[in-house]
């Protein structure tokens, strides 16, 4: 199914959205695709914060594929151009079928975040996990390796449809211009298209939420708490 929209978002409307979705949690975001229709945009649980103390990931979905090519060593000229590719907000989703190699490190992530990007999404495996977080760069990948991927994967294109590893699905479909949300429960792929609509009615289930945690710490029970405002 198509995340394409005919609405054109500015670039202010854009870092609104971005910034508003930094407010909510993955789990009520979860909740609110079930009930639009969309139970299977969670990434697979092996995708983890690098370093643990990463925070949360959001932003426009910036994809980028690659295939395990052996070559000689000495450097990938498509890496690095997909990666110039990058704007303010974007976060580069990483995809291919790279296999105990890290798609980048530290040096390529610097000039990410120079290009304004907000972080990494990666089905593959990344290095200098220390450094990651020394430039407060959150990367949420599916392992850590020392191995580089130089000689041995290579990008093949990017801003083009892409597929990752999925929690309820095999996969995962991802698109240029999505929204990428994760956290500390894991990550979500939101469809281009619906990216308003989501964010309003998860604004709205977070709304809800504190207001439960506000009465139930007032005393409020647990049985009269689903009464009052059913399941949350």
């Amino acid at each position: 199914m198509s995340s394409s929209t005919d609405t054109v978002l500015t670039a202010a409307q854009r870092e609104d959205i971005r910034t508003r979705f930094l407010a909510v949690d993955t789990s009520n975001v979860a909740d609110v695709l079930d009930v639009m229709g969309w139970p299977d945009q969670g990434l697979a649980a092996e995708f983890m914060p690098f370093p643990a103390t990463a925070g949360r990931l959001a932003g426009w979905a910036y994809t980028i594929r690659g295939q395990m090519t052996p070559y000689p060593l000495g450097g990938d000229a498509d890496k690095m151009a997909a990666c110039q590719g990058l704007s303010p907000g974007e976060v580069s989703v990483w995809s291919g079928d790279g296999n105990g190699i890290c798609y980048f490190g530290e040096l390529i992530a610097i000039g990410m975040k120079e290009r304004g990007s907000t972080g990494a999404l990666v089905d593959g495996g990344i290095r200098d996990v220390r450094w990651l977080g020394h430039h407060g760069f959150p990367v949420y990948a599916r392992y850590r390796t020392p191995v580089q991927s130089i000689g041995r994967w290579k990008v093949n294109a990017w801003q083009v449809p892409v597929f990752l590893r999925g929690a309820t699905v095999e996969r995962v479909r991802i698109e240029p211009g999505d929204f990428i949300l994760a956290d500390e429960d894991g990550a979500l792929a939101i469809p281009a298209a619906i990216v308003p609509k989501v964010l309003a009615e998860s604004e709205a289930l977070t709304v809800t939420e504190i207001r439960i945690r506000e009465e139930l710490s007032n005393g409020l029970t647990l049985a009269q708490a689903l009464e009052r405002y059913g399941h949350v």
